[in-house]
């Protein structure tokens, strides 16, 4: 158990709609807050009609405008130019980032405690006043065309982007990455009018962690947000899963093999039951998949699954990185250990992922970063914040046979396998 109690989290929610979330940890030197706007990827689509969304060529020339976007306002905000920004931060010791993810555009900072305050002012100027000027457009695709041609010579990023396509179908799936076709018709109308649609205080959320004393910083966010416009959290596009399996020819000395499978999202009541299962097949190096896989038959150098939440969808993905010539194995043992895994369930195995849980929580105190991204999630997710000593209470309430009954009931029926390689595979179709 938590040697220390929690201090007690605070929640307002201000007129326009903006949810704030503060935690006190006064025993740190530092602070940090995050903010998530639901301004993400599949925000691109809010708004096309039924025939744009079905012409994949119109869908590509907007690959990447909540990317862009997110790079434009970082351009010059308030009074600062773009370069009097950067420096405005780093003369307050601020390690600022961005980033559009499926539905939000995340906006994080951590610094001293002494400078959260100005920080918030500049985190105000950034989202709600920035210059977004035109004559850095083309800077900007810059960016997003090296991330691209990044993303192109990775063949674990081009794997993992057409699974979560396929787990997820072509608008839930979508991914975050620019395209050729709209790296050369995004323009800056594009970029305006999406900031001005979606860059708003309804439905967004404000976490800050760290040394600050709560009623002054409530109120330095009021001043800084309280007058900002409102505006609608728009729903995330309906699952439209592809099945079947999918391989991606690559002359290359090796296969890398992406598998997934339904599961629950982050909040449903056995959630964390379902969590316990893919942590002893995967968390950390006593892990099955890493042992029995990788450790005593040798055939990967590389073998994990992790569970993944959009809204109210859930899917646990998987990945392995191996020879082409042990390929075929290396699926068919993945594959077997998650199938079987409720066979020869131990007590041992159960125990040391939840001292490895409890490890994550007690490290999740001594950062004010960890903890303000914690909190925004379980806002933005749940609409509400589980306290570290319930989650702590749930995860020890888990019993052995609660995981063995919930894969033998839930287990994975069907696979969805993405390979890229040499040669395909076979493998992932139903379990009889």
């Amino acid at each position: 158990m938590l040697s220390t109690q929690s201090p007690p989290i605070q929640t307002r929610t201000l007129d326009n709609g903006l949810t704030v979330v503060v935690q006190p940890m006064p025993w740190l030197r530092t602070a940090a807050y995050t903010l998530w706007l639901p301004a993400g990827i599949t925000t691109e689509l809010v708004g096309l009609s039924d025939s744009q969304l079905a012409d994949a060529e119109f869908l590509a020339r907007r690959d990447g405008l909540a990317s862009l976007t997110c790079e434009m306002v970082q351009r010059g905000a308030g009074a600062y130019n773009s370069r009097q920004l950067v420096a405005a931060e780093d003369n307050l010791g601020i390690d600022s980032g961005n980033s559009a993810s499926t539905s939000i555009a995340g906006y994080s900072a951590r610094m001293p405690a002494d400078s959260l305050r100005p920080a918030i002012e500049l985190l105000a100027d950034v989202v709600r006043r920035p210059h977004l000027p035109g004559k850095q457009l083309d800077d900007a695709k810059m960016i997003l065309r090296q991330e691209l041609a990044a993303f192109q010579d990775e063949p674990t990023q081009r794997l993992m982007r057409r699974l979560r396509e396929r787990q997820y179908g072509p608008q839930l799936g979508r991914g975050g990455y620019a395209s050729e076709a709209s790296l050369e018709s995004l323009n800056m109308e594009d970029v305006r009018q999406f900031y001005t649609d979606h860059y708003h205080a309804g439905g967004s959320v404000l976490a800050v962690a760290g040394n600050f004393e709560t009623e002054s910083l409530f109120e330095s966010i009021e001043n800084a947000f309280g007058d900002w416009k409102s505006g609608d959290r728009p729903a995330l596009p309906s699952p439209a899963p592809i099945d079947g399996n999918e391989h991606i020819p690559l002359p290359s000395s090796q296969t890398h093999i992406g598998f997934s499978f339904d599961s629950i999202p982050y909040g449903s009541d056995e959630y964390f039951i379902m969590r316990a299962g893919i942590g002893i097949l995967s968390d950390g190096m006593s892990s099955r998949l890493f042992d029995r896989v990788r450790e005593q038959r040798g055939l990967c150098y590389s073998v994990w699954a992790s569970t993944h939440t959009i809204g109210q969808t859930g899917a646990v993905f998987g990945y392995a990185g191996t020879t082409p010539a042990r390929a075929q194995e290396t699926l068919d043992v993945s594959l077997h250990e998650i199938q079987h895994l409720a066979d020869d369930l131990a007590e041992e195995e159960l125990s040391r992922w939840k001292v490895r849980i409890e490890s994550g929580l007690i490290m999740e105190q001594e950062s004010a970063g960890s903890r303000a991204s914690s909190l925004a999630s379980d806002q933005y997710q749940l609409g509400r914040i589980i306290p570290t000593e319930e989650l702590e209470s749930k995860i020890q309430a888990i019993t052995l046979d609660q995981v063995a009954s919930y894969f033998r009931d839930h287990g994975p029926r069907k696979f969805r396998i993405v390979t890229v390689g040499p040669e395909a595979l076979q493998g992932g179709e139903a379990i009889a």
